[in-house]
């Protein structure tokens, strides 16, 4: 199932968001957009696409002459010792769009401490999240989101990780040669999504895209019933376009 490169992976733009952001919070009194481009450089035309997608995510308001000043979002993200929690009801919000968006169980996973985890899911009635028969720490060569982490790695992050979690054939479909699994994960382009078509499960296919932010080690993903693998494709191309806001909310 071959999946077309997006023009532009979802962590090329956060920097700029962070840009505008830092613009915004500079005029406490408000701040137009030709100003804003004025002083990140960026052309207006793409400052609009961005500027929406933070008005989206609460991020930035407009006000009635039509600047922008800083948003409900933002503020609980910087305040205080409620900064954890108001990041993660941030993020499970955006998860939960997310999930009814695409139609399918979504995930945020961190690559903590030489350790596979998943830090925060969104799944419902019509959109189970996947049934983990084998400890995701154990299966990162099998499944989307540990392949996803793994291409992150460098070599020897690689051949750490599985010297300490042997590569196993959990289906048919798994990748139990270390050779063609780090040819697989060299060759895997950075802007399309890393697939798992009955790797780690019979009856479930996933897709996983980085989350870069600074040094940390992250990925969103997703999970359908093999029922509806037919929708894979597009499912995996809309996590990868709204993916930005999740990076965003973690660089911040």
């Amino acid at each position: 199932m071959a999946l077309k490169p997006e023009p532009t992976a979802p962590f090329h733009s956060v920097q700029y968001a962070l840009r505008v952001l830092e613009t915004v919070s500079r005029h406490g009194g408000g701040v137009t957009d030709v100003q804003i481009a004025r002083e990140t450089g960026l052309p207006v035309a793409h400052l609009s696409s961005l500027l929406l997608m933070l008005r989206r995510e609460g991020y930035v308001e407009q006000v009635a002459d039509g600047a922008y000043v800083i948003g409900d979002s933002l503020v609980l993200l910087g305040s205080g010792l409620t900064r954890r929690e108001a990041l993660e009801a941030k993020l499970q919000e955006t998860l939960t769009e997310l999930r009814d968006s695409v139609g399918a169980a979504v995930y945020i996973s961190r690559y903590i401490d030489g350790e596979v985890k998943i830090t925060q899911f969104a799944d419902g009635p019509r959109t189970p999240k996947v049934n983990e028969w084998v400890d995701f720490r154990s299966a990162a060569h099998a499944g989307a989101v540990g392949k996803c982490l793994l291409t992150q790695l460098d070599q020897n992050g690689r051949r750490d990780h599985l010297s300490r979690h042997k590569i196993a054939r959990l289906t048919s479909r798994t990748i139990t040669s270390e050779r063609i699994l780090f040819s697989k994960l060299d060759s895997q382009p950075a802007t399309v999504p890393v697939l798992d078509l009955q790797e780690y499960a019979v009856g479930t296919v996933c897709a996983a895209v980085p989350l870069t932010a600074g040094s940390a080690v992250g990925c969103l993903a997703l999970s359908l019933p093999i029922e509806h693998a037919h929708r894979l494709r597009a499912a995996a191309d809309t996590l990868n376009r709204r993916a930005a806001p999740v990076v965003l909310s973690l660089a911040i």
